[in-house]
């Protein structure tokens, strides 16, 4: 019997030799070391990635409050009983903790008043249309870059035109092929036919920037067509120009379907993983500033000193590039949050979430190469994974902590949806999706919009135009 074990056999019972045990545990040991340093690595990278973006996640505490309409008031010694809007007071205090601009700088200290109230013996910043009343407050040009829009410009239109702080309404109708320009002029707004797209230019900064041309206000806001603005909204957004050279200002989404809202509330939370909420009282670096393009006011003729929509001309993701280019000079570059003043219908379903904001979500064609692994790793690490750990049934406590993080996000973020429903606090369930979608977008990009595709020339550059069909416009757009 000790023969029989010492040469290795395995006798009946099924009980292991010396040397079989010896070569098992040897494999277990070789084994071991490996597999355990890969997950010490990984939770090592988790765990940074949850501390960054919990301390971004942190800047919300102190952000500067939202944008609000300007009380309705009437200046001291007018007898007519004209009403105005006064630019200051209540929305100056929106930037509280916001130093004024200075005069020497681009853009800085050019506009009278915008945010100082009559009483503070400064100029005066009442706004009205048609001219400057009651002390010389700033006129205001609305600027509307559209191609192919008339089933979902009218409702812009009419909300900008009846907003009485607004002294003129440009349209640039850019080469559209249905009645955009026809519905324009029918509402009162003036209509600048667009010509044709020059070699290097992506067709939103050539539009934008033929409207600045055309413009006459002190005060320049661009908008989309598929923007909803509400009354006061332009009179806010003069008076923070008394804080920034230039705003932008963050919407309240219209997101119908469970599936839409669930896909855009994903999309909505990664950008904050990545960038922190918007309002943030200390000015990011030049290189990690974020605007939205579906709404910015600046001041015109330091605009077209800057040469801004020129320099962006060939960047896809035209608004981020507008807004990183401008503060690399100086200039004061505020996003703000105005949902109770604007609200905007992107999207008409899921299909075109996925298809169009995450193809601009990525920011490719604006941030560097290092800077966009360490976005991705944020996003997969601190959403995507513990969501994947949870679904096989294998969360770690990092997980559950990060889950938990990502549900009072969701919480949070219902307020920028016009009716949130169940689809905000799903979102987490899609965010590996939404990595993925990122992640594909960054390594392909996309070079199309409106129907064109640019060519990819030199990083940032549109070298060459091509023209397809046009896309339908949303039916839902189209309705509201």
């Amino acid at each position: 019997m000790a023969i029989t074990r010492a040469g290795g056999t395995k006798p009946a019972g099924g009980t292991t030799t010396a040397k079989g045990t010896t070569t098992a545990r040897a494999v277990r040991r070789a084994r071991r070391p490996r597999g355990g340093a890969a997950a010490r690595v990984l939770a090592a990278a988790q765990a940074v990635a949850a501390v960054v973006v919990l301390a971004r996640l942190a800047r919300g505490r102190r952000r500067l409050p939202p944008l609000t309409a300007p009380a309705p008031e009437r200046p001291p010694g007018t007898g007519d009983g004209t009403p105005r809007t006064w630019a200051g007071g209540g929305v100056a205090d929106g930037v509280a903790g916001a130093s004024p601009v200075s005069g020497g700088r681009a853009g800085g200290g050019e506009s009278p008043g915008a945010g100082a109230s009559p009483e503070s013996g400064g100029p005066a910043a009442w706004i009205g249309r048609g001219g400057t009343p009651g002390g010389g407050s700033p006129e205001i040009s609305v600027v509307i870059p559209a191609r192919d829009e008339e089933r979902r410009l009218g409702p812009c239109l009419r909300a900008v035109l009846a907003d009485p702080a607004v002294a003129e309404v440009i349209v640039v109708d850019d080469e559209s092929s249905d009645g955009t320009a026809r519905l324009a002029a029918a509402c009162g707004a003036t209509v600048v036919r667009g010509r044709p797209l020059p070699e290097g230019w992506v067709g939103k900064q050539w539009a934008l920037h033929q409207g600045l041309r055309e413009a006459r206000g002190e005060i320049v806001v661009t908008l989309d067509a598929d923007t909803r603005p509400r009354p006061g909204l332009f009179g806010a957004l003069a008076a923070a120009l008394g804080h920034h050279d230039l705003v932008s200002a963050g919407p309240r989404f219209v997101c119908d379907g469970l599936a839409e809202q669930a896909l855009h509330a994903s999309f909505l939370a990664t950008l904050v993983y990545r960038f922190g909420p918007i309002g943030p009282p200390t000015p990011p670096p030049p290189h990690r500033v974020v605007a939205n393009g579906q709404c910015l006011a600046f001041r015109r003729e330091a605009m077209r000193r800057a040469d801004g929509f020129a320099r962006v001309r060939g960047h896809m993701t035209d608004d981020v590039a507008l807004a990183r280019a401008l503060a690399a000079d100086g200039w004061r570059v505020g996003f703000l949050d105005a949902g109770g003043l604007l609200e905007v219908d992107m999207h008409e379903s899921a299909a075109e979430v996925w298809r169009e904001w995450g193809r601009s979500l990525p920011l490719r064609d604006v941030t560097r190469p290092a800077w966009q692994a360490a976005d991705l790793a944020v996003v997969w690490l601190a959403a995507a994974l513990p969501a994947l750990r949870l679904a096989a049934g294998r969360p770690t406590r990092l997980d559950l902590a990060l889950l938990a993080v990502r549900v009072l996000l969701a919480t949070a973020l219902r307020r920028s949806y016009t009716r949130p429903g169940a689809g905000v606090m799903l979102s987490l369930l899609l965010d590996p999706a939404t990595a993925v979608r990122l992640t594909q977008a960054t390594l392909r990009p996309v070079r199309t919009w409106r129907s064109r595709a640019y060519g990819l020339g030199r990083p940032g550059s549109a070298d060459t135009v091509t023209c397809g069909a046009r896309p339908g416009p949303p039916d839902r757009n189209a309705a509201r």
